[in-house]
């Protein structure tokens, strides 16, 4: 564990946008249905002019490329290997035309990088080169200079109020029965002068103050109403919150919440971090105990990437263990990481708890981990975390079934080599 960590601590993790620029032209000469096509042409040939890079779709002239770095001037250099690998005309069904790429790119620390700020900083990267008709990178390993945490707490509570704060589902699809198990509700803060304020910044902002106890309870009230609403419209899953380490100490917190759960009828899920735990292991556990037996379900979050300790892990009431993405996102290009994920997966069994992948991101990697008996998939494979409207809209169109069924790789074991009941 030590190892792993001391090798990707200081890594960059880099999102490259890559656009064809002259895609009206290329539809003009290539025809609607050819130029569809075009997306896939364009990620063989980037991933292969990048080593160990991974790429997906975005659109039918949008591709995202990812990979990870030493130092941000590899952010440049990727970029510049793409398009000398374009310098070449493709060919197409026997005619060769020139491709003209667009970059916008972004790079953050491996450990620490928001996926939201990452993604944000490509996307505005990309709007950047537009205008100025060149390759354009941000760096965002370093944050959002000038935000004073002191401000944060104080505005926090007027940000819940004035509906600053909102909510995003992410779903988590059951790999062998192919349909959405549950959701994951992520907090975040539309801030009228900063922007988007991540919650890497001020939910520990908000742990420093009474204001994670008013944040937490509007989060379980807002959640619980679009539980409700989704299980009217025939999807009944259950919803899963993330409960902060300090809340599980805090007993007025858990009456509290004990009393909203009892009173409203909803499927809710509570997911808590091996660290939140070992702040105060007995505390922790007797709160565990207790929401579990008025029916919430406990998810074990992020797991390998703390302290991970089977003494505590044996006493916890969960039913889900969630692997974290610094596994799953090298899982196809490391040797130690597919053994660290099969052995978490046979151990999570052994106890009686689902598992869950978190940070799945290609079709290999969602193949390996259904090959590894992997229960539940969560990532941008799937779907990025989206507003009620949108999740609704995504359940309605059975957008996941794209994503599971669109890829060369086939998840249909017999029943007898998955894990029963």
């Amino acid at each position: 564990m030590l190892d792993r960590e001391t090798c990707t601590v200081d890594l960059l993790r880099v999102l490259l946008l890559v656009e064809v620029a002259n895609f009206g032209a290329l539809r003009r000469y290539l025809g609607l249905a050819r130029a569809l096509t075009l997306a896939e042409e364009l990620i063989l040939r980037c991933t292969g002019a990048l080593a160990n890079s991974r790429g997906r779709a975005l659109s039918d002239r949008l591709i995202a490329v990812e990979f990870e770095a030493a130092e941000f001037a590899a952010v440049q250099t990727a970029a510049e290997a793409l398009q000398a690998s374009m310098a070449e005309p493709l060919d197409l069904d026997g005619e060769h035309h020139l491709v003209r790429l667009r970059v916008g790119g972004a790079a953050g620390r491996n450990c620490d990088c928001e996926e939201v700020r990452l993604v944000e900083g490509a996307e505005k990267a990309l709007s950047d080169a537009r205008a100025q008709a060149r390759d354009v990178f941000r760096d965002v390993a370093q944050g959002e200079p000038g935000i004073d945490p002191l401000e944060l707490i104080h505005e926090l509570p007027r940000a819940i109020r004035d509906g600053e704060i909102f909510l995003q589902y992410q779903p988590k699809v059951h790999v062998r029965r192919q349909q959405v198990a549950s959701a994951e509700a992520l907090v975040r803060w539309r801030h009228p002068a900063r922007g988007l304020v991540l919650p890497g910044e001020f939910i520990e902002a908000a742990e420093q103050s009474q204001a994670i106890v008013e944040l937490t309870l509007w989060t379980l009230d807002r959640v619980i109403r679009d539980q409700r609403m989704l299980a009217e419209a025939g999807y009944d899953i259950p919803v899963f919150i993330n409960i902060s380490g300090v809340l599980l100490a805090d007993v007025a917190f858990v009456e509290a919440a004990c009393r909203i759960l009892a009173e409203r009828d909803a499927k809710i899920g509570f997911e808590i971090t091996e660290t939140a735990v070992i702040r105060d292991p007995q505390c922790a556990i007797r709160h565990l105990q207790r929401f579990a037996e008025i029916g919430v379900e406990i998810a074990i979050d992020d797991y390998g990437a703390g302290l991970s300790s089977l003494a505590y892990l044996k006493q916890l009431p969960a039913r889900e263990l969630k692997i974290d993405k610094l596994f799953v996102t090298q899982l196809t290009s490391s040797n130690r990481d597919p053994l660290i994920v099969r052995s978490t997966i046979d151990l999570a069994h052994a106890l009686d708890m689902e598992v869950t992948a978190e940070g799945v991101e290609t079709p290999a990697a969602m193949a390996l981990l259904g090959v590894m008996g992997c229960d539940m998939i969560q990532g941008y494979l799937i779907s990025r975390p989206v507003e009620i409207d949108a999740f609704r809209l995504f359940l309605d169109e059975a957008s996941h079934l794209k994503a599971l069924n669109n890829q060369p790789f086939s998840f249909r074991r017999s029943d007898r080599l998955w894990k029963t009941g």
